[in-house]
Protein backbone atom coordinates (compact mmCIF):
# COMPACT_ATOMS: atom_id res chain seq x y z
CA UNK A 1 0.00 0.00 0.00
CA UNK A 2 1.49 3.41 -0.94
CA UNK A 3 2.37 5.85 1.26
CA UNK A 4 0.22 9.12 1.06
CA UNK A 5 0.72 11.94 2.81
CA UNK A 6 -2.26 13.94 4.15
CA UNK A 7 0.03 16.76 4.54
CA UNK A 8 -0.24 17.32 0.60
CA UNK A 9 -3.05 19.46 0.22
CA UNK A 10 -3.33 23.51 0.59
CA UNK A 11 -2.20 24.74 3.53
CA UNK A 12 -5.06 26.46 5.61
CA UNK A 13 -3.94 30.45 6.12
CA UNK A 14 -4.75 30.91 9.79
CA UNK A 15 -7.12 32.88 10.88
CA UNK A 16 -6.99 36.61 12.07
CA UNK A 17 -7.32 36.09 15.48
CA UNK A 18 -4.55 33.90 15.19
CA UNK A 19 -2.46 35.61 13.20
CA UNK A 20 -2.56 38.56 15.39
CA UNK A 21 -3.39 37.85 19.35
CA UNK A 22 -4.01 41.26 19.71
CA UNK A 23 -7.44 42.08 17.69
CA UNK A 24 -8.59 39.27 20.04
CA UNK A 25 -7.52 41.42 23.07
CA UNK A 26 -8.16 44.70 22.07
CA UNK A 27 -12.18 43.01 21.76
CA UNK A 28 -12.11 41.32 24.88
CA UNK A 29 -11.06 44.61 26.66
CA UNK A 30 -13.98 46.21 24.91
CA UNK A 31 -16.25 43.82 25.49
CA UNK A 32 -15.10 43.72 29.21
CA UNK A 33 -15.62 47.78 28.94
CA UNK A 34 -18.64 47.76 27.68
CA UNK A 35 -20.26 45.17 30.09
CA UNK A 36 -19.03 47.45 32.70
CA UNK A 37 -20.64 50.34 31.87
CA UNK A 38 -23.73 49.12 31.55
CA UNK A 39 -24.11 47.26 34.80
CA UNK A 40 -22.76 50.87 35.90
CA UNK A 41 -25.19 52.65 34.41
CA UNK A 42 -28.58 54.78 35.30
CA UNK A 43 -30.52 52.45 32.30
CA UNK A 44 -29.35 48.82 33.59
CA UNK A 45 -26.80 48.80 36.42
CA UNK A 46 -26.83 50.64 39.68
CA UNK A 47 -26.47 54.05 38.44
CA UNK A 48 -22.72 54.94 38.96
CA UNK A 49 -22.13 55.81 35.95
CA UNK A 50 -24.71 58.59 34.90
CA UNK A 51 -26.38 59.30 31.65
CA UNK A 52 -24.12 62.43 30.68
CA UNK A 53 -20.95 59.73 31.40
CA UNK A 54 -22.41 57.25 29.40
CA UNK A 55 -23.33 60.01 26.99
CA UNK A 56 -19.03 61.18 27.19
CA UNK A 57 -18.10 57.25 27.03
CA UNK A 58 -20.14 56.72 23.48
CA UNK A 59 -18.46 59.93 22.09
CA UNK A 60 -15.24 58.88 23.60
CA UNK A 61 -15.66 55.44 21.33
CA UNK A 62 -16.43 57.16 18.14
CA UNK A 63 -13.59 59.39 18.62
CA UNK A 64 -11.32 56.70 18.93
CA UNK A 65 -12.94 55.07 15.31
CA UNK A 66 -12.05 58.07 13.57
CA UNK A 67 -8.67 58.29 14.97
CA UNK A 68 -8.40 54.94 13.85
CA UNK A 69 -9.39 56.04 10.30
CA UNK A 70 -6.47 58.41 10.97
CA UNK A 71 -3.92 55.90 12.00
CA UNK A 72 -4.95 53.65 9.04
CA UNK A 73 -4.48 56.44 6.59
CA UNK A 74 -1.41 58.26 8.48
CA UNK A 75 0.73 55.71 10.07
CA UNK A 76 0.67 53.15 7.65
CA UNK A 77 0.02 54.71 4.10
CA UNK A 78 1.93 58.09 5.08
CA UNK A 79 -0.51 60.38 4.06
CA UNK A 80 -0.82 63.04 6.97
CA UNK A 81 -4.64 63.87 6.21
CA UNK A 82 -5.92 67.74 7.77
CA UNK A 83 -9.35 66.98 6.62
CA UNK A 84 -10.94 63.18 8.13
CA UNK A 85 -12.88 65.57 10.53
CA UNK A 86 -14.33 67.00 7.37
CA UNK A 87 -16.12 63.48 6.70
CA UNK A 88 -16.75 62.80 10.37
CA UNK A 89 -18.96 66.01 10.25
CA UNK A 90 -20.20 64.89 6.72
CA UNK A 91 -22.01 61.94 8.35
CA UNK A 92 -23.10 63.74 11.06
CA UNK A 93 -24.94 66.23 9.09
CA UNK A 94 -26.33 62.78 6.89
CA UNK A 95 -28.12 61.41 10.00
CA UNK A 96 -29.00 64.86 11.55
CA UNK A 97 -31.04 65.70 8.55
CA UNK A 98 -33.37 62.74 9.17
CA UNK A 99 -33.38 62.84 12.70
CA UNK A 100 -34.25 66.68 12.71
CA UNK A 101 -36.87 66.20 9.87
CA UNK A 102 -38.39 63.15 11.29
CA UNK A 103 -38.47 64.76 14.89
CA UNK A 104 -40.04 67.97 13.22
CA UNK A 105 -42.93 66.02 11.87
CA UNK A 106 -44.18 64.65 14.95
CA UNK A 107 -44.16 67.81 16.67
CA UNK A 108 -45.99 69.09 12.93
CA UNK A 109 -48.29 66.70 12.89
CA UNK A 110 -48.98 66.57 16.77
CA UNK A 111 -50.29 70.52 16.54
CA UNK A 112 -52.14 70.14 13.14
CA UNK A 113 -54.29 66.74 14.53
CA UNK A 114 -56.55 69.50 16.34
CA UNK A 115 -57.63 71.13 12.79
CA UNK A 116 -61.04 71.32 11.50
CA UNK A 117 -60.00 69.69 8.55
CA UNK A 118 -57.42 67.17 7.91
CA UNK A 119 -53.80 69.05 6.73
CA UNK A 120 -52.48 67.99 3.07
CA UNK A 121 -49.31 66.56 2.64
CA UNK A 122 -48.19 69.65 1.35
CA UNK A 123 -49.06 71.90 4.14
CA UNK A 124 -47.34 69.42 6.51
CA UNK A 125 -44.30 69.80 4.48
CA UNK A 126 -44.32 73.58 4.32
CA UNK A 127 -45.26 73.61 8.23
CA UNK A 128 -41.93 71.68 8.33
CA UNK A 129 -39.59 73.49 6.42
CA UNK A 130 -41.20 76.87 8.22
CA UNK A 131 -39.98 74.73 11.43
CA UNK A 132 -36.17 73.78 10.46
CA UNK A 133 -35.38 76.80 8.44
CA UNK A 134 -37.42 79.91 9.99
CA UNK A 135 -34.24 80.57 12.04
CA UNK A 136 -32.71 81.00 8.84
CA UNK A 137 -35.03 82.98 7.45
CA UNK A 138 -36.39 80.51 5.16
CA UNK A 139 -39.65 78.80 5.01
CA UNK A 140 -38.31 75.66 1.71
CA UNK A 141 -36.64 72.75 1.70
CA UNK A 142 -32.90 73.37 0.18
CA UNK A 143 -32.80 70.26 -2.60
CA UNK A 144 -30.06 68.86 -0.37
CA UNK A 145 -33.11 67.70 2.11
CA UNK A 146 -35.10 65.63 -0.82
CA UNK A 147 -33.85 62.13 0.83
CA UNK A 148 -34.52 63.12 4.52
CA UNK A 149 -37.80 61.68 5.23
CA UNK A 150 -36.28 58.53 4.37
CA UNK A 151 -33.67 57.10 7.04
CA UNK A 152 -32.60 54.33 4.65
CA UNK A 153 -31.31 57.00 1.82
CA UNK A 154 -30.05 59.31 4.63
CA UNK A 155 -27.68 56.23 6.21
CA UNK A 156 -26.63 55.43 2.90
CA UNK A 157 -25.48 58.98 2.59
CA UNK A 158 -23.38 58.51 5.70
CA UNK A 159 -21.59 56.09 3.33
CA UNK A 160 -21.79 57.73 -0.17
CA UNK A 161 -21.13 61.43 0.48
CA UNK A 162 -17.90 60.86 2.57
CA UNK A 163 -17.07 58.21 0.26
CA UNK A 164 -17.38 60.41 -3.08
CA UNK A 165 -16.09 63.52 -1.73
CA UNK A 166 -12.87 61.32 -0.59
CA UNK A 167 -12.74 59.76 -3.95
CA UNK A 168 -13.30 62.84 -5.74
CA UNK A 169 -10.80 64.34 -4.08
CA UNK A 170 -8.01 61.81 -4.04
CA UNK A 171 -8.03 60.69 -7.25
CA UNK A 172 -7.05 64.85 -8.25
CA UNK A 173 -4.54 64.43 -5.91
CA UNK A 174 -3.07 61.17 -5.94
CA UNK A 175 -2.85 61.40 -10.03
CA UNK A 176 -1.38 64.64 -9.77
CA UNK A 177 1.20 62.79 -7.24
CA UNK A 178 1.05 65.42 -4.63
CA UNK A 179 3.03 64.20 -1.85
CA UNK A 180 4.11 65.13 2.00
CA UNK A 181 3.42 68.61 3.09
CA UNK A 182 1.84 70.22 0.13
CA UNK A 183 -1.01 67.09 0.24
CA UNK A 184 -1.46 68.00 3.77
CA UNK A 185 -2.26 71.56 3.13
CA UNK A 186 -5.01 70.23 0.21
CA UNK A 187 -6.66 68.50 3.11
CA UNK A 188 -6.65 71.58 5.24
CA UNK A 189 -7.78 73.36 2.50
CA UNK A 190 -10.93 71.10 1.56
CA UNK A 191 -11.86 71.05 5.17
CA UNK A 192 -11.58 74.99 5.62
CA UNK A 193 -13.32 75.48 2.03
CA UNK A 194 -16.14 73.09 3.36
CA UNK A 195 -16.47 74.88 7.10
CA UNK A 196 -16.94 78.08 5.16
CA UNK A 197 -19.61 77.08 3.05
CA UNK A 198 -21.54 75.51 6.04
CA UNK A 199 -21.59 78.64 8.15
CA UNK A 200 -23.22 80.44 5.33
CA UNK A 201 -27.19 80.40 5.83
CA UNK A 202 -28.02 79.54 2.06
CA UNK A 203 -25.96 76.14 2.35
CA UNK A 204 -29.19 74.53 3.43
CA UNK A 205 -27.93 73.06 6.83
CA UNK A 206 -29.55 76.30 8.94
CA UNK A 207 -25.50 77.96 7.98
CA UNK A 208 -24.08 78.88 11.95
CA UNK A 209 -27.04 77.18 13.99
CA UNK A 210 -26.28 73.56 12.93
CA UNK A 211 -28.97 70.90 13.22
CA UNK A 212 -30.30 70.23 17.15
CA UNK A 213 -32.26 68.41 19.16
CA UNK A 214 -30.68 65.29 17.24
CA UNK A 215 -30.68 63.09 20.92
CA UNK A 216 -34.14 63.08 20.93
CA UNK A 217 -35.06 59.90 18.62
CA UNK A 218 -38.52 60.14 17.10
CA UNK A 219 -41.06 57.80 18.25
CA UNK A 220 -39.23 56.90 21.06
CA UNK A 221 -40.79 59.62 23.48
CA UNK A 222 -41.58 57.32 26.51
CA UNK A 223 -37.84 56.13 26.18
CA UNK A 224 -35.66 57.56 29.02
CA UNK A 225 -32.38 59.10 27.56
CA UNK A 226 -30.78 56.44 30.13
CA UNK A 227 -31.43 53.63 27.76
CA UNK A 228 -31.28 55.99 24.80
CA UNK A 229 -27.64 56.74 25.43
CA UNK A 230 -26.56 53.46 26.67
CA UNK A 231 -27.88 51.88 23.28
CA UNK A 232 -25.95 54.30 21.19
CA UNK A 233 -22.91 53.35 23.68
CA UNK A 234 -23.71 49.62 22.62
CA UNK A 235 -23.91 50.89 18.70
CA UNK A 236 -20.32 52.85 18.93
CA UNK A 237 -18.60 50.17 20.73
CA UNK A 238 -19.38 47.37 17.70
CA UNK A 239 -18.61 49.87 15.07
CA UNK A 240 -15.41 50.23 16.56
CA UNK A 241 -14.58 46.98 17.13
CA UNK A 242 -15.98 46.25 13.72
CA UNK A 243 -13.58 48.74 12.60
CA UNK A 244 -9.98 47.08 14.50
CA UNK A 245 -10.89 44.28 12.69
CA UNK A 246 -11.08 45.70 9.53
CA UNK A 247 -8.10 48.20 9.79
CA UNK A 248 -6.05 45.18 11.24
CA UNK A 249 -7.19 43.11 7.92
CA UNK A 250 -6.33 46.06 5.82
CA UNK A 251 -2.68 46.30 7.38
CA UNK A 252 -2.15 42.51 7.33
CA UNK A 253 -0.42 40.27 4.35
CA UNK A 254 1.07 41.63 1.30
CA UNK A 255 -1.59 44.83 0.93
CA UNK A 256 -0.59 45.89 4.33
CA UNK A 257 3.41 45.72 3.36
CA UNK A 258 2.33 47.48 0.42
CA UNK A 259 1.03 50.41 2.79
CA UNK A 260 4.11 50.22 4.26
CA UNK A 261 6.45 50.79 1.54
CA UNK A 262 4.47 53.27 -0.07
CA UNK A 263 4.95 54.81 3.83
CA UNK A 264 8.74 54.35 3.69
CA UNK A 265 9.77 54.94 0.00
CA UNK A 266 6.79 55.59 -2.36
CA UNK A 267 9.33 56.03 -4.94
CA UNK A 268 10.98 52.63 -4.74
CA UNK A 269 7.23 51.26 -4.68
CA UNK A 270 5.97 52.43 -7.64
CA UNK A 271 9.79 51.24 -9.32
CA UNK A 272 8.61 48.35 -8.56
CA UNK A 273 5.09 48.24 -10.70
CA UNK A 274 2.84 48.44 -7.44
CA UNK A 275 -0.41 51.26 -8.66
CA UNK A 276 0.56 53.21 -5.65
CA UNK A 277 -2.18 55.74 -6.78
CA UNK A 278 -4.46 53.34 -6.19
CA UNK A 279 -3.27 51.59 -3.11
CA UNK A 280 -3.57 55.16 -1.33
CA UNK A 281 -6.71 55.84 -2.71
CA UNK A 282 -8.24 53.09 -1.65
CA UNK A 283 -7.09 53.63 1.87
CA UNK A 284 -8.22 57.59 1.45
CA UNK A 285 -11.52 56.75 0.93
CA UNK A 286 -12.11 54.08 3.07
CA UNK A 287 -10.73 55.46 5.96
CA UNK A 288 -12.94 58.92 5.03
CA UNK A 289 -16.06 55.85 5.03
CA UNK A 290 -14.95 54.99 8.70
CA UNK A 291 -14.94 58.48 9.71
CA UNK A 292 -18.62 59.49 8.41
CA UNK A 293 -19.92 56.38 10.31
CA UNK A 294 -18.32 57.29 13.41
CA UNK A 295 -19.72 61.21 13.10
CA UNK A 296 -23.13 59.41 12.35
CA UNK A 297 -22.79 57.84 15.39
CA UNK A 298 -21.32 60.67 17.41
CA UNK A 299 -23.42 63.61 16.92
CA UNK A 300 -27.08 61.84 17.95
CA UNK A 301 -24.65 61.77 21.40
CA UNK A 302 -23.62 65.16 21.39
CA UNK A 303 -27.15 66.55 20.35
CA UNK A 304 -26.30 69.42 17.91
CA UNK A 305 -23.38 69.55 14.89
CA UNK A 306 -22.39 72.94 13.45
CA UNK A 307 -19.72 73.61 11.18
CA UNK A 308 -17.38 74.76 13.63
CA UNK A 309 -17.19 70.84 14.05
CA UNK A 310 -15.47 70.78 10.82
CA UNK A 311 -13.33 73.63 11.03
CA UNK A 312 -9.57 72.86 10.39
CA UNK A 313 -8.64 72.85 14.35
CA UNK A 314 -10.53 69.83 14.79
CA UNK A 315 -8.56 67.72 11.85
CA UNK A 316 -5.23 68.60 14.00
CA UNK A 317 -6.75 67.69 17.14
CA UNK A 318 -7.29 64.29 15.17
CA UNK A 319 -3.32 64.25 14.46
CA UNK A 320 -2.43 64.76 17.54
CA UNK A 321 -4.62 62.09 19.45
CA UNK A 322 -3.29 59.64 17.15
CA UNK A 323 0.59 61.10 17.34
CA UNK A 324 0.14 60.48 21.18
CA UNK A 325 -1.21 57.60 20.91
CA UNK A 326 1.31 56.00 18.74
CA UNK A 327 1.65 56.60 15.25
CA UNK A 328 1.41 53.36 13.02
CA UNK A 329 -0.13 51.17 15.75
CA UNK A 330 -3.83 50.91 15.76
CA UNK A 331 -4.61 50.63 19.45
CA UNK A 332 -2.52 53.21 19.96
CA UNK A 333 -4.62 55.43 18.05
CA UNK A 334 -7.28 54.26 20.52
CA UNK A 335 -5.82 54.93 23.45
CA UNK A 336 -4.89 58.15 22.41
CA UNK A 337 -8.19 59.57 21.70
CA UNK A 338 -9.44 57.91 24.56
CA UNK A 339 -6.85 59.48 26.71
CA UNK A 340 -7.08 62.86 25.37
CA UNK A 341 -10.52 63.12 24.87
CA UNK A 342 -11.56 62.05 28.48
CA UNK A 343 -8.71 64.54 29.71
CA UNK A 344 -9.90 67.56 28.01
CA UNK A 345 -13.83 66.68 29.17
CA UNK A 346 -12.32 66.38 33.20
CA UNK A 347 -10.44 69.60 32.47
CA UNK A 348 -12.48 71.54 30.42
CA UNK A 349 -15.44 70.57 32.07
CA UNK A 350 -14.82 72.38 35.44
CA UNK A 351 -14.08 69.49 37.25
CA UNK A 352 -10.46 70.02 37.59
CA UNK A 353 -10.20 72.28 40.34
CA UNK A 354 -8.31 75.98 40.05
CA UNK A 355 -4.68 76.51 41.22
CA UNK A 356 -4.03 79.51 42.85
CA UNK A 357 -0.30 80.70 42.18
CA UNK A 358 0.41 83.93 44.19
CA UNK A 359 -2.52 86.72 42.78
CA UNK A 360 -2.30 84.69 39.89
CA UNK A 361 -5.30 82.26 39.41
CA UNK A 362 -4.60 79.08 37.04
CA UNK A 363 -7.58 77.80 35.36
CA UNK A 364 -7.77 74.86 33.08
CA UNK A 365 -10.22 76.07 31.05
CA UNK A 366 -7.87 78.16 29.80
CA UNK A 367 -4.21 76.27 29.45
CA UNK A 368 -5.74 73.37 28.47
CA UNK A 369 -4.86 73.71 24.36
CA UNK A 370 -1.44 74.98 25.69
CA UNK A 371 -0.90 71.64 27.58
CA UNK A 372 -2.37 69.52 24.89
CA UNK A 373 0.06 71.74 22.36
CA UNK A 374 3.23 71.24 24.66
CA UNK A 375 2.25 67.22 24.98
CA UNK A 376 2.64 66.81 21.27
CA UNK A 377 5.68 68.37 20.77
CA UNK A 378 7.20 66.39 23.95
CA UNK A 379 5.67 63.31 22.19
CA UNK A 380 7.00 64.18 18.90
CA UNK A 381 10.80 64.89 20.29
CA UNK A 382 11.02 62.30 23.33
CA UNK A 383 8.75 59.32 22.43
CA UNK A 384 7.93 58.87 19.19
CA UNK A 385 5.93 55.99 20.00
CA UNK A 386 3.89 57.96 21.79
CA UNK A 387 1.13 55.90 24.30
CA UNK A 388 1.17 52.78 22.54
CA UNK A 389 5.35 52.31 22.58
CA UNK A 390 4.61 51.90 26.48
CA UNK A 391 3.90 47.88 25.72
CA UNK A 392 6.70 47.47 24.32
CA UNK A 393 8.29 48.35 27.52
CA UNK A 394 6.08 46.24 29.22
CA UNK A 395 6.20 43.24 27.09
CA UNK A 396 9.84 43.87 27.27
CA UNK A 397 10.17 42.65 23.54
CA UNK A 398 13.50 41.08 22.28
CA UNK A 399 14.52 39.36 19.28
CA UNK A 400 13.64 35.79 18.42
CA UNK A 401 16.40 33.37 19.05
CA UNK A 402 16.65 32.29 15.53
CA UNK A 403 19.79 30.37 16.23
CA UNK A 404 20.49 27.74 13.73
CA UNK A 405 17.51 28.44 11.88
CA UNK A 406 17.49 29.18 7.80
CA UNK A 407 17.96 33.20 7.49
CA UNK A 408 18.50 32.92 3.86
CA UNK A 409 18.01 31.12 0.65
CA UNK A 410 20.83 28.62 1.31
CA UNK A 411 22.50 27.22 3.69
CA UNK A 412 25.32 29.72 4.01
CA UNK A 413 23.23 32.42 5.62
CA UNK A 414 23.10 30.22 8.83
CA UNK A 415 25.66 32.47 10.48
CA UNK A 416 25.71 33.88 13.98
CA UNK A 417 25.77 37.44 13.36
CA UNK A 418 22.63 37.46 11.39
CA UNK A 419 20.83 35.28 14.19
CA UNK A 420 21.89 38.33 16.44
CA UNK A 421 19.88 40.44 14.71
Amino acid sequence: MSDISLSSGPMRRKPLVMRYPSVLIFILCLAAFTLGVTLMSEALGNGVVSTSMVKTLGKTLCLCLVALAMDLVWGYCGILSLGHMAFFGLGGYAIGMWLMYARTRLIVEGSMAGAALPPTETEINDAIATQIFGVVGASEFPPIWAFSHSLTLQLAAVIIVPGLLALVFGWLAFRSRVTGVYLSILTQAMTLALSLYLFQNDSGLRGNNGLSGLQNLPGLDDVPQATVSLWFFWASALALALGYILATWVVSGKFGNVLRGIRDDEARVRFLGYPVENFKLFVFTLTAVIAGIAGALYYPQAGIINPAEIAPIASIYLAVWVAIGGRGRLYGAVLGAAFVSLISTYFTGGRAPDIQIGSYTFQWVDWWTVLLGLSFVAVTLFAPKGIGGLFDLISAKVAPNRHGADLGPDQGSLREQEAEQ
